[in-house]
């Protein structure tokens, strides 16, 4: 028998999950039904038709995405939290991230974070041009790094690897970076360790900033 009590969020949820796990081409609503135990016309009379349906998920995520929360004591661990947040969203929904920008939201989607960095930049003193290069430049450093992660976690095994190429033995004059090299990457370190380098360049007052001209 099928089930009577069912909300809209409930739809959306299960929903989103079914494209999180298999993709947008496996969100059809016999299958939604099915995994809610309900008929069909249950779903159509919460969300509509299917293209409505992508249309609230679409949004649903935008309103998530805006959900972040800077924490730290200073700017620069603010904007260190706020890019860690980002990736970590972006990471944990592909699909549904894949489908707000097919739907030319991507920009609507990203302002959320980009006001959390504003707000950041200008406590740490900058201001205009330098401002928005810094925001910019902390947003591309995160997606860029999430295209590289996926890009490599996509890719087919390499033969050789990377253990095989960089052989102490071949690097006679720095054999600790061969050994760290022919290591697997851990993408988290080397996020923050990005991350941190630029923010700290991007804050460091100009050199002869205030001095004789």
């Amino acid at each position: 028998m099928a089930r009577t009590a069912l909300t809209r969020e409930e739809v959306l949820e299960t929903a989103a999950e079914l494209v999180r796990r298999h993709g947008p081409a496996a969100l059809t609503m016999r299958r939604l039904a099915a995994e809610l135990g309900t008929a069909v016309t249950s779903i159509y009379w919460h969300v509509g038709n299917r293209e409505s349906l992508l249309d609230a998920l679409v949004r649903r995520t935008v309103e998530e995405m805006g959900a972040l929360r800077p924490a730290g004591r200073t700017p620069a661990e603010r904007i260190l939290s706020v890019a860690g947040t980002l990736r970590r969203e972006l990471r944990a929904r592909p699909h549904l991230i894949a489908m707000v920008h097919e739907r030319g939201l991507t920009e609507r989607m990203f302002l959320p974070a980009q006001q959390a960095l504003v707000h950041e930049v200008h406590a740490a003193g900058l201001r205009g041009a330098q401002a928005a290069d810094a925001v910019r430049a902390v947003q591309y450093q995160v997606v860029g790094f999430l295209l590289v992660e996926r890009n490599r976690e996509r890719a087919p095994a390499q033969s050789p690897g990377e253990g095989e190429l960089w052989d102490p033995a071949t690097a006679p004059d720095d054999p600790p970076l061969a050994r760290a090299l022919a290591r697997p990457a851990d993408p988290e370190r080397l996020f923050l360790l990005s991350v941190r380098a630029l923010v700290t360049a991007l804050l460091a007052p100009e050199d002869g900033a205030g001095g004789p001209g």
